[in-house]
């Protein structure tokens, strides 16, 4: 099996542009390829992690991966898939971001001596006079197709500004600059990007009258359709710091059924064989599945001694009720409660099992906290600072366990 054939076989492709040339290139030639990162936050999240494994598959292969850090094009933005224009980050944090998704892309990729090439578009970007750019380059873009465009689409009703719509001709000319410079001949990304690089094609086409080629991936989701990698905390990041090993652990310990092989098909490396036998396992295997993933995801991206921590600690907690790790212990002053008592809905906020104070209300109406393994239905429920001192284990549905404890 080539590498395209394995890449179809794990559900990854979504749109290719001439499937027949791209096949060919991926299994019999050796090719550089590139996706862009938008430098938007500090850490890489577990969207981008797609793109980083399917890097590292294509680099395995024998292919050069070219990762291309936004530098220039996140002073605008991509407008694709946001309903309100992206907040503007200043120049010094984008290089300082850049300067972190380095550090976290070189665990997955090997950078050494022409295996793989680390750029930032800011080199050719920020040093166009405008007046030639748009003479030479934005001649060749139509409104009208532009409009079109679904990265645009959902933007018009709310305004879509001149500032956003330079976002597709800077991201296509890094295609034509990438190409000249390096025979670059294949751009990769989620397929909301589909419209950027057709408009890279196209550009490389009129310009200097060569043949380059597309290929979007699935965007990770789950079997209702939305997107993976949301936490209540927000995203779920690939820095510890951001995300623990344990959180990291717990939320692909807790993938809905209908995912789980699926997410053993995308995010890991193994063997398509192995997770075929996974597939047609009992169903009353699936929670030891879910642990093996879990276990899995967890050793990629934070290595093999946090994940068997993290894993020991999930067994203990559930197990014994027991709290290991600092991260889920919440340490209350005696400034955080009200006189000698605190209620239970501020607490959950406070906590982070809940985003806000109806949200709580909400949780223990339903019967989805539990005190000490005792559930509780009442929303006006205070907590002595006596009770507090002794520590008490709050408890979200089946799986969310956090400590609580008076200092």
């Amino acid at each position: 099996m080539g590498i395209y054939e394995d890449l179809f076989a794990r559900g990854l492709i979504a749109q290719v542009t001439n499937e027949k040339k791209v096949k060919e290139m991926l299994n019999n030639e050796r090719c550089v390829f590139y996706i862009g990162f938008e430098p938007t936050a500090n850490s890489l999240h577990v969207g981008h992690f797609v793109q980083i494994l399917i890097m590292s598959r294509l680099q395995k292969a024998g292919h050069i991966p070219i990762i291309l850090f936004g530098g220039g094009t996140g002073m605008i933005g991509d407008p694709s898939g946001k309903t309100d224009v992206r907040k503007m980050l200043s120049e010094e944090e984008i290089n300082y971001n850049i300067e972190c998704f380095k550090k976290q892309a070189s665990k997955f990729i090997d950078f050494s001596e022409g295996k793989a090439i680390m750029l930032n578009n800011s080199d050719w970007l920020c040093k166009l006079n405008y007046i030639e750019f748009l003479r030479d380059v934005g001649v060749h873009f139509s409104v009208n197709k532009m409009l079109a465009a679904e990265c645009y689409k959902q933007r018009l009703e709310k305004g879509l500004t001149f500032f956003e719509m330079n976002y597709m001709v800077m991201q296509s000319y890094d295609f034509l600059i990438l190409n000249r410079k390096y025979n670059c001949k294949l751009e990769l990304g989620g397929d909301d990007q589909w419209s950027n690089i057709i408009g890279g094609i196209e550009l490389v086409r009129r310009k200097d009258a060569k043949e380059v080629y597309g290929l979007t991936f699935v965007l990770l989701t789950t079997s209702q359709g939305t997107k993976m990698g949301k936490t209540e905390k927000g995203a779920l990041w690939l820095d510890p710091g951001k995300t623990t090993p344990y959180e990291f652990y717990q939320y692909w310990r807790n993938t809905d059924d209908k995912d789980v092989i699926k997410c053993f098909k995308i995010l890991t490396f193994l063997p398509l064989e192995q997770i075929k036998e996974y597939e047609e396992k009992p169903k009353s295997d699936i929670n030891k599945l879910k642990e093996i993933l879990a276990f899995e995801l967890t050793k990629l991206v934070h290595g093999e001694k946090h994940a068997v921590a993290a894993q020991e600690e999930a067994k203990r907690i559930f197990s014994e009720g027991e709290i290991l790790s600092e991260n889920l212990i919440l340490k209350l002053k005696k400034e955080d409660l009200n006189g000698n008592k605190i209620d239970l809905v501020s607490l959950l906020v406070k906590l982070e099992m809940s985003p806000s104070k109806s949200e709580s209300r909400r949780l223990i109406k339903q019967g989805g906290i539990s005190i000490n393994k005792e559930k509780t239905s009442d929303e006006n429920l205070e907590l002595s600072s006596k009770e507090l001192s002794k520590g008490l284990i709050i408890k979200k549905g089946k799986k969310i366990y956090k400590k609580v404890i008076l200092e």
